[in-house]
């Protein structure tokens, strides 16, 4: 009977499993019982329980008891015990002796031993001898056999890897569960980038052989398994995981918890789990506690943990320490840890030390370090680099700038969306500019909201005369923007805003809003408030607001002043004001404003 063969299979590196220990003394006396009874049958020719106290003595470590008990049941033919003489020799030191008792076994059918010993031939390169012996033991159904099968065929890039795997993990292996829910994890990601259909049952699928490992204890497992049930929003399994996972060791699981904590506003558990991960090397934990201190204030702690960051093996330490330093005004030092972490790689310090460059005069040296950061990916430095061609006169340096605004727009920022909007405004293609004037004003540019109303708003038809009774006036796409413009404060959407309700006689609404427009210093939001105020019968606050519109460079509202002065009778101060609109203008208000100023002027000299 092949008892052993069933009972004792081999871990990987080709030892026994080993039991856990026996907790009461009751379960002890048991095990020297049934020993007793199997070494009074051995002693009476009993070849299973000359295998099977082999086995046993060998599982204890007595491998000087366990040798002439397998041995005499193997010379009975016993395979099992073949198979564990294979093992006890192994453990001696005796490789090649042991693969002989190891052949012996798998040629009587030993799956365990097939296992064993194409382990014993990969070790040694010999990898036909090795992909058939395990080829056998796979057959057969046995997890480690099919597993090893798997690592061999997926070493030499064979498609045939991933069944081997699935049937080691159906057959219980959790390192086959985690490798297989890896590779289809990766699949998955795949899938998704390029927009197909199966991303979502991959992931589901991912997902089922992360738990199976996990709930056999693979620490990893439990690491993915809680970043897939994060990403899905459940945050409490997530957590779950994530705790068993830290709890076994995983660093990165430790670290992932002390950021769900954070979001949670426990920030003080959230520390303690970054810490136990940042003494394990964990660098993204060391970061989130340099980050954690530096919002304190406590610069020189926040330094300590950027600087084991850096140690770990993150670039993102020297970033941030180069961000600390700048923050600090220490513009050498922040320099420095800008380049170190850029050297590595790291986009987005490639770009904070474009911007530090660019802030010292030095454009030469800041843009090979924008253009580098671009490359990478960082959005922020392709709209740096549209803003430092745009700065030159050339036509190249103008189809650079919007290229390099295009590719920033792309990836979703709203300035560069913005950019290009007015550009193709420019162009008159109007069709593109709506559409990136849309995305930039939908990320929260105001002033891509207003002039996204204007393109609306020059397309509008005149609205006809409303009789009585007709339903009151509705407000188009074009006055939403406006509207969203304003409300973000942009002092010319408010003033067009504050039009717009004037035309529908609210003449309060329209109040309100020329006046926040020309207390944030639009000097056409003072103009026509003044207006307002004036066809309301408060010429002297409406006089209040001209002035201040005039001083600003209104030349309509220096006209407004000069009449005002001139029907009051102060001539000079009239003449002054005409004086001011001839030169602000525009044409027509100059010509006006000469014509009265010539007028005061003779009323004065006669």
């Amino acid at each position: 009977m092949d008892v052993m063969g069933d009972k004792a299979t081999l871990f990987e590196t080709g030892r026994f499993v080993q039991p856990s220990e026996p907790d009461e003394a009751g379960e002890v006396a048991e095990e020297a019982v049934e020993e007793l009874r199997r070494r009074l049958a051995a002693e009476a020719g009993d070849v299973e329980a000359m295998s099977v106290l082999g086995a046993m003595l060998l599982r204890r470590g007595d491998l000087d008891g366990a040798e002439p008990q397998l041995r005499a049941a193997t010379a009975a033919g016993d395979r099992a015990a073949a198979n564990n003489l294979g093992v006890l020799l192994h453990q001696r030191g005796y490789a090649d002796d042991a693969a002989g008792w190891w052949r012996i076994a798998a040629v009587a059918g030993s799956a365990a031993a097939a296992h064993a010993l194409g382990r014993h031939h990969r070790e040694r390169g010999d990898e036909p001898a090795a992909e058939y012996w395990l080829r056998q033991s796979a057959e057969q159904g046995h997890a480690l056999g099919a597993y090893a099968l798997a690592d061999l065929l997926e070493h030499r890039g064979d498609a045939g890897a991933e069944e081997w795997m699935r049937t080691a993990a159906e057959h219980g292996h959790r390192e086959a569960a985690y490798r297989l829910a890896r590779a289809i994890d990766r699949r998955a990601a795949l899938e998704g980038e390029s927009g197909g259909d199966n991303g979502v049952e991959l992931l589901a699928e991912a997902e089922q052989f992360y738990r199976q490992a996990a709930a056999r204890g693979h620490r990893r497992a439990a690491l993915h398994l809680g970043a897939i049930l994060e990403r899905r929003g459940e945050l409490k399994e997530a957590g779950r995981w994530y705790l068993t996972s830290a709890k076994d060791g995983e660093a990165r699981a430790a670290c992932a918890l002390g950021f769900l904590l954070r979001d949670a506003g426990d920030t003080e558990s959230a520390a303690v789990w970054w810490l136990r991960a940042a003494q394990d090397g964990d660098g993204n934990a060391a970061n989130a506690l340099g980050a954690l201190h530096a919002e304190r204030g406590e610069t020189q702690t926040a330094e300590r943990w950027y600087r084991a960051a850096m140690d770990a093996g993150d670039d993102n330490g020297a970033y941030n320490l180069g961000l600390l330093c700048a923050d600090q005004g220490r513009t050498a030092q922040a320099e420095q840890w800008y380049r170190r972490a850029a050297y590595a790689g790291h986009r987005e310090a490639a770009n904070a030390l474009a911007i530090l460059l660019l802030q010292g005069g030095d454009t030469a040296g800041a843009e090979p370090w924008f253009s580098k950061a671009a490359e990478a990916g960082s959005v922020d430095a392709a709209f740096n680099l549209g803003i430092l061609h745009a700065g030159r006169s050339t036509e190249e340096d103008a189809a650079a700038a919007l290229q390099w605004y295009e590719r920033a727009a792309a990836a979703g920022h709203t300035e560069a969306a913005l950019q290009v909007g007015i550009a193709r405004l420019r162009d008159g293609d109007e069709h593109a500019a709506e559409r990136h004037l849309r995305c930039a004003a939908g990320g929260g540019s105001a002033e891509a909201a207003y002039r996204l109303a204007t393109v609306l708003d020059a397309r509008r038809p005149p609205e006809p005369a409303h009789e009585l009774g007709e339903p009151a006036h509705e407000r188009t796409e074009c006055e939403e923007w406006y509207e969203r413009a304003a409300s973000q404060g942009h002092r010319r959407a408010q003033v067009r805003v504050g039009m717009l309700a004037a035309a529908r006689g609210d003449v309060v609404e329209a109040a309100r809003w020329y006046r926040e427009a020309a207390e944030a210093g639009s000097r056409n939001g003072a103009f026509n408030l003044g207006l307002l105020l004036a066809r309301e019968g408060s010429e002297p606050e409406a006089a209040v607001w001209w002035t201040r519109a005039a001083d600003a460079g209104h030349g309509r509202a220096a006209l407004r002043l000069a009449l005002v002065y001139a029907r009051r009778g102060e001539l000079a101060e009239g003449q002054r004001w005409a004086d001011r609109a001839v030169t602000l203008g525009p044409a027509e208000v100059s010509q006006r404003a000469a014509r009265l100023r010539d007028a005061l002027r003779e009323e004065l000299s006669a």
